[in-house]
């Protein structure tokens, strides 16, 4: 399968790549560091910005109050209390997460902004509930119109997850049996990297063969989009020297670690907070546009 892929994006001669990471790469550039552009329509701008980053519209701060930022065990509050005392299933929320990062993504990275059609990605899954938010992305992705390609080295034997991967395996998406060892062949083949490795959860040292992975993804030139939290990364201080996506999305509310993100975009998705408890822990979140399901934060 990987040496069909391989083959498949040789021939077309180019690596598949996004418009929009290059076009936003040169503005960037051309702004110079520790300066902002002007935001798009739509974006919500934090009156707590991160240290270095854009200060908000005085507005803004006059009316929202800061969006907090959790630690690793009140996030996992947050869920374990979704979980017991409002009765949302784990498959259910893994279904609203997915399709808000595969949102996220279509509005970061629409089809049309891909040099070949149609738009191939590759998408890395973890052993845990992060992986499953990668493989119901996926799903939505290929109905989105991309071309998503899955990696699942570790698969626990649990009916949510084999019916996850049955689901994908039955919508045509197919499955590497072997991570790219090469940094440049994922450049060739593919033009967005979808990280679904680990979520807050995650702790201690990385194992095999997820440490490999990520030191390859690490060299990649393609976008990466992370789901909730950049692999390896510690959910409270960040990994300034791990995986630097240029897409984060933050599930439910954002973690610390969010704030030393420094790519491109950063959306909220998850539209299921019950006002009731955003309250209890304060989460200061912001309205979500119209239908939404995912906010492009600041």
């Amino acid at each position: 399968m990987l040496a069909t892929a391989l083959a498949l994006g040789r021939r077309r001669g180019a690596a598949v790549l996004g418009l929009g990471l290059l076009l936003s790469r040169s503005a960037l550039a051309a702004l110079g560091p520790g300066r902002c552009s002007a935001a798009a329509p739509g974006l919500w701008m934090s009156p707590a910005p991160a240290p270095g980053s854009c200060a908000p519209p005085a507005a803004a701060m006059a009316t929202q109050a800061p969006l907090k930022y959790l630690g690793q065990k009140e996030a996992q509050a947050i869920d374990q209390e979704l979980f017991e005392e409002y009765k949302f299933s784990v498959d259910q929320l893994m279904e609203l997460a997915g399709l808000s990062c595969a949102t996220a993504i279509a509005k970061a990275y629409p089809p049309s902004s891909f040099t070949v059609s149609p738009p191939s990605v590759l998408i890395i899954c973890g052993p845990g509930n992060n992986g499953g938010d990668g493989l119901v992305c996926a799903r939505h992705l290929k109905m989105f119109g991309y071309e998503p390609t899955l990696h699942y080295p570790k698969r626990p034997s649990k009916p949510l997850f084999e019916g996850l991967t049955t689901q994908c395996e039955k919508m045509g998406i197919p499955f590497l049996s072997e991570f790219p060892s090469e940094a440049a062949l994922i450049d060739e083949v593919y033009g967005l990297v979808v990280d679904a490795i680990f979520g807050f959860s995650f702790q201690g040292a990385v194992r095999e063969p997820f440490g490999s992975i990520l030191s390859t993804l690490e060299k990649v030139t393609v976008p990466i989009a992370s789901i909730d939290i950049p692999s390896g990364w510690d959910v409270e201080k960040g990994n300034p020297d791990g995986l630097q996506p240029d897409l984060l999305v933050s599930l439910t509310a954002p973690k610390q670690a969010a704030k030393h993100f420094a790519g491109r975009y950063h959306f909220l998705g998850g539209r299921f907070v019950p006002a009731a408890l955003q309250e209890k822990y304060a989460l200061n979140l912001p309205p979500y546009p119209e239908t939404d399901c995912v906010l492009r934060l600041a």
